[in-house]
């Protein structure tokens, strides 16, 4: 009996200004199933539609020197895919307009990974029902309540009760209290983009004042003991204009 052809996973592209956004919407994706093309301008993704359009396409407005809006436009004039806009403005005009030239869908920054696989998949269903199920999806964690032990990410591996920070050879990684409550913020808040206000008042208790680097500090320090190489980081990120996020999965047990 002859085997099934294989599936061929399912094209994204994703459109930003920012490559730090675009590596990290592209990891994400493609660890979900999805083949991804990372762009940067409109006249690189004109390109792409022309010689190999995805079936869906995640367009940032804020160009520099582009029209968001008038690249949306080209998208529905010429291209059948599915659109959603993920932008930093969020102002309900823009919204509105994003929606009448056509997206699918609208998501401002910082944005939830999770929530944004969500609504690209909700618009893949739509408009491509027997495709959309062709990827195959990473299982969904377990639920909080069900998982006991550890948080395990990257190789590393939290107590929380205990307070401990063990390598993958069990070796611990001393903490000072505000790495460890920052490292915690980031474990229960993983895939997900945190500001500088959030991390501020979930690990001090207070809002961040002008000009504030205490985040920045505390996060480089972190880095310093969790990544292979802290100028390049893989674990914990940044996401220029709205914050940093641990893409690593995390694990409990």
């Amino acid at each position: 009996m002859s085997l099934p052809a294989a599936v061929s996973p399912l094209h994204l592209a994703v459109l930003d200004d920012e490559p730090d956004i675009t590596a990290l919407l592209a990891n994400y994706l493609q660890g979900r199933g999805y083949r991804v093309t990372q762009l940067h301008s409109g006249r690189a993704l004109m390109a792409l539609m022309s010689s190999d359009a995805p079936s869906l396409v995640l367009l940032d407005l804020g160009l520099p020197g582009e029209d968001g809006f008038s690249i949306a436009r080209q998208l529905r004039e010429h291209w059948h895919c599915g659109l959603v806009i993920v932008t930093g403005r969020g102002d309900a005009v823009d919204k509105v307009v994003g929606l009448e030239v056509g997206a699918d869908d609208y998501v401002t920054k910082p944005f939830d990974l999770r929530e944004l696989l969500a609504r690209v998949k909700a618009v893949l269903r739509r408009i491509a029902p027997d495709e959309a199920a062709a990827p195959a999806m990473a299982p969904a964690p377990a639920p909080a309540a069900a998982a006991a032990g550890p948080q395990r990410f990257a190789g590393w591996s939290l107590d929380s009760s205990a307070r401990r920070l063990l390598d993958a050879q069990g070796q611990e990684t001393v903490l000072t209290t505000g790495e460890f409550d920052l490292l915690s913020t980031f474990l229960q808040h993983a895939g997900r983009v945190l500001s500088r206000d959030f991390l501020l008042e979930q690990t001090r208790g207070r809002s961040a004042a002008p000009f504030d680097r205490t985040i920045d500090v505390q996060v480089g320090r972190l880095r310093k003991k969790l990544e292979a190489d802290a100028d390049d980081p893989q674990i914990i990120k940044s996401v220029r204009g709205a914050g940093y996020i641990l893409v690593a999965p995390v694990t409990k047990g």
